[in-house]
């Protein structure tokens, strides 16, 4: 093998093997990164499906149990019902505009004595065997779907009981028929991009589906019950598609969890997408890295060509001065200096080294993209569902004639997912571009009665009780006041997070030689041991909704202080966080 050979082949192997493994790596974690992503996604859109029909029968059945007990509803007894009772439904049903398509009264033997529509008044409706029967304070209501074959466009009826005031037992029934369509509508929002969704009661039963389900007539079929039994309450599973004429599907599926005081109807919640389409990305991945392995393994060679050309040329060129000399016997002219040969091949790998340092800025900075890339995925999956209920809140907001219970409930929805937000966005800058503090004389004990005045708001929402027992009897070091503002804020807001209605959180200082110690406790579940060495790392987190940059950016805070940051078991039985801070900067007191 001659020396040219030797030297492209080995250029070859340094640069390809390298190249294919770290191309390899790159293409194998980013596929694992989006295949999580798109199951996430599956099972966000289950779950706020599941809450959003949860929600509207939640509605209807309230409506239907409050309608019930109303005064007017008395009228029945004395027969004086064809004009005020007739009335008031029909005021009932403008207000809700085309929520139900119409409203009865019944009496005892299912006559309609009172109705929206003067045609129905006389009629006699049908008793239709119940699908649930749903008690919520205040009385029962009995949920009636839809006939087999009514699509869409089918009619549920709601029956509550309306007692009789005067008496025991009841006077009659009140009965709302509301388009089934307004819960496929919720579906069809969801089942878009070739994905499909599916409400499946507790017997398997598929009572509402999206529009691509609807077409194959499978709605008010058990077509779908063979999947119940790889279904937990939760999570994301791949099944046989068969019901769905494809190979295999993904699905995302979640329980009814109910609203409110309404416990739901044990409802299971699937979006399913077929994994040929849900892994579409994941294939177009790989034929892009494809693409750019063999991208490189042209470059590599034509640079494997070119460079072993270059340094065997010298060497060639000697090798012929050498055999012309042996063979003539006399001295040929000779080649260039070795002197400049030996430069050349210098600059040479002076030249490669170069490169490879190049080649290893370029993957550091492909590492970063790629770290922001997934930074902008979590973001990007964090502002949707607030952005979709700002928008959805505003759009029914817009709709009120004055500010109702219904109203307010709605604003605090903005507030709360608008404040999340600006944590977010904060908490990612604060993160990427700390900031030196300026150290002054500050009285702790002030920032954190600050921080647990400005929580509680909040805090007296949810019955949470934050105890103070700031003990230390010098409250002073020298710290930057606004960031370790933010450093207990954080604290105190992970607490009040973590407690369920009624918690209690401790913020206590006490003081050891030369530090000012602060503790901020819970009752809430705590955090594992095994999670105690994690916690403080990038991205991070066990709570929903979180991104794992606000302990980042505490211990941060922290330790440009000179202190530390713990984590423990509280006395509480909760998590403990315990923040030293040097009394003095740059000695003890």
């Amino acid at each position: 093998m001659t020396i040219r050979k030797t030297l492209v082949g080995a250029f070859l192997l340094v640069s390809l093997i390298p190249a294919t493994v770290l191309i390899w790596i790159a293409f194998v974690d980013t596929r694992k990164a989006m295949r999580v992503e798109i199951e996430q996604t599956l099972l966000v859109q289950a779950v706020g499906v599941s809450s959003d029909v949860d929600k509207m029968l939640f509605e209807r059945l309230q409506n239907a149990i409050t309608w019930s007990h109303m005064q007017v509803m008395q009228e029945i007894r004395v027969r004086d019902i064809d004009k005020r009772l007739s009335a008031f439904l029909s005021q009932l049903k403008t207000g809700y505009q085309n929520v139900y398509q119409n409203l009865y009264c019944t009496d005892r033997h299912d006559r309609v004595v009172a109705s929206n529509s003067p045609a129905a008044i006389g009629g006699r409706l049908m008793r239709a065997r119940a699908s649930a029967i749903v008690a919520l304070p205040g009385g029962q209501a009995a949920v009636v779907l839809p006939a087999r074959g009514a699509g869409a466009d089918g009619i549920a009826y709601i029956r509550a009981r309306i007692p009789d005031r005067f008496g025991t037992g009841s006077v009659g029934q009140l009965v709302l028929a509301f388009r089934w369509r307004q819960i496929s509508e919720i579906l069809d929002q969801a089942g878009t991009g070739g994905r499909a969704v599916a409400v499946l009661d507790s017997h398997g039963m598929l009572v509402a589906g999206s529009q691509s389900l609807r077409r194959r007539g499978l709605v008010m079929t058990h077509r779908l019950k063979m999947w119940l039994a790889h279904l937990p309450d939760q999570g994301v599973v791949v099944l046989k598609g068969g019901p769905l004429h494809v190979s295999r599907v993904i699905v995302g599926f979640s329980r009814s969890r109910g609203y409110g005081a309404f416990a739901g109807l044990n409802w299971m919640t699937l979006v399913i997408e077929p994994v040929g389409q849900a892994l579409l990305p994941v294939h177009r991945l790989a034929v892009l890295f494809l693409l750019l392995l063999i991208a490189t393994v042209l470059i590599a060679t034509w640079v494997s060509l070119w460079v072993g050309n270059s340094i065997a040329r010298p060497i060639v060129a000697l090798t012929a001065f050498t055999r012309r000399f042996r063979v003539d016997k006399t001295l040929p002219p000779a080649p260039r200096a070795p002197r400049n040969e030996v430069g050349e091949l210098t600059s040479a790998f002076v030249e490669t080294v170069g490169d490879l340092d190049r080649a290893r800025q370029n993957l550091v900075r492909a590492s970063r993209f790629a770290m922001m890339g997934e930074m902008a995925a979590v973001m990007a999956h964090e502002l949707r569902t607030p952005l979709g209920i700002l928008r959805s809140s505003s759009q029914i907001l817009q709709k009120e004639s004055g500010l109702s219970e219904d109203g307010r409930e709605l604003v605090g929805f903005i507030e709360s997912e608008t404040e999340r937000l600006n944590r977010l966005v904060s908490g990612m800058l604060d993160s990427v571009h700390p900031r030196a503090p300026i150290f002054r004389l500050t009285d702790v004990h002030g920032l954190l009665h600050n921080c647990v005045v400005m929580l509680l708001a909040r805090t007296e929402k949810s019955g949470i009780r934050i105890e103070e027992s700031l003990d230390s009897p010098n409250p002073y070091c020298e710290c930057d006041p606004e960031q370790m503002t933010q450093v207990f804020l954080n604290l105190v807001m992970n607490a009040v997070q973590a407690v369920s209605e009624n918690g209690r959180v401790s913020v206590r200082t006490r003081s050891v030689p030369g530090r000012l110690i602060i503790e901020v406790a819970d009752n809430g579940p705590g955090i594992p041991e095994e999670d105690y060495a994690k916690i403080f790392e990038s991205l991070f987190h066990k709570r929903e909704g979180g991104i794992g940059l606000g302990l980042v950016v505490v211990q941060q805070i922290v330790a440009a202080h000179g202190g530390d940051v713990t984590v423990g078991r509280s006395v509480l039985g909760g998590a403990a966080f315990r923040v030293a801070l040097p009394m003095r900067q740059g000695g003890l007191v």
